[in-house]
């Protein structure tokens, strides 16, 4: 085994060049990008209102509260509780939108199919089913933006409250770095810096590529739900979400955007 040495620390070259290789998988022209499935998830609040939980769960919503409050003077537990949606523990998922190339020649078209529901168990599971059909064959992986810190871990999270198996694909526990098949194009585009966050809006007016959020934004999700019960609405949302990271990450890698009218729903 060949060891490098940076600073103080050794490091295995092998483990240097698998993740590179992963790197320029996405970076470089891919033919194989029907091997990608491209997703988002909308997530609300478990409840309409803090005053809804069951007293145990507001007991443990104003523990976690009182780190936000620092940040936010003028809020109280009860104000802050919209953005339970964004924990695992106190969220919940209430749609999973995905998207697959599908290339014919030089021709390509995209196929969104989107899941969704009041039950989440139900949601998952039927994702879950999908998820496992469609990466049987093996060199599958999935793309989100900020998928990384968000979509995969916060499903995952849920996968395992609801008592259901994670699917393969995105469960990356106890796997090396180079063998968790999951992209990023937040994380593609930080091109290697850290500290930075670039929302999926600015990244795609950056890029030219149509702004999705012309209905509702992210703010908004859990208010058309509990409030307007318009579960559909949030549905197109995040389809559209789904659309932009394709165009992103297919501008990341020198590609011609798909035309809209190659854009098919199931």
């Amino acid at each position: 085994m060949v060891l490098l040495k940076i600073g103080t620390l050794p490091v295995r070259l092998p483990c240097i060049f698998k993740q590179a290789n992963l790197y320029l998988q996405a970076m470089a022209a891919n033919p194989y990008i029907s091997n990608i499935l491209f997703l988002d998830i909308e997530t609300v609040s478990q409840y309409s209102n803090l005053e809804m939980l069951p007293d145990d769960w507001q007991q443990l919503w104003n523990k976690k509260a009182e780190s936000l409050l620092r940040y936010h003077e003028n809020e109280t537990a009860s104000s802050l509780y919209g953005r339970a949606a964004i924990y695992a523990e106190f969220g919940k998922v209430i749609c999973i939108s995905c998207g697959c190339v599908q290339q014919n020649g030089n021709e390509r078209k995209l196929v969104l199919k989107s899941f969704s529901g009041h039950n989440e168990k139900e949601v998952l599971a039927a994702f879950s089913n999908m998820l496992t059909r469609w990466a049987s064959d093996g060199n599958k992986m999935l793309c989100a933006h900020n998928g990384k810190e968000f979509d995969f871990p916060y499903l995952c999270r849920r996968f395992v409250i609801n008592q259901l198996p994670i699917p393969a694909l995105l469960n990356n526990s106890g796997k090396k770095p180079w063998e968790v098949n999951h992209l990023d194009t937040m994380e593609l585009w930080k091109f290697g810096d850290f500290k930075n966050y670039t929302s999926l809006s600015l990244l795609a007016h950056s890029l030219g590529i149509p702004t999705p959020k012309d209905d509702i934004d992210g703010s908004m999700v859990g208010e058309v739900y509990w409030k307007e019960n318009n579960l559909e609405r949030i549905v197109t949302y995040c389809q559209k979400d789904v659309v932009t990271v394709v165009q992103i990450y297919l501008r990341l890698i020198a590609e011609p955007l798909i035309d809209i009218a190659n854009i098919e729903i199931k």
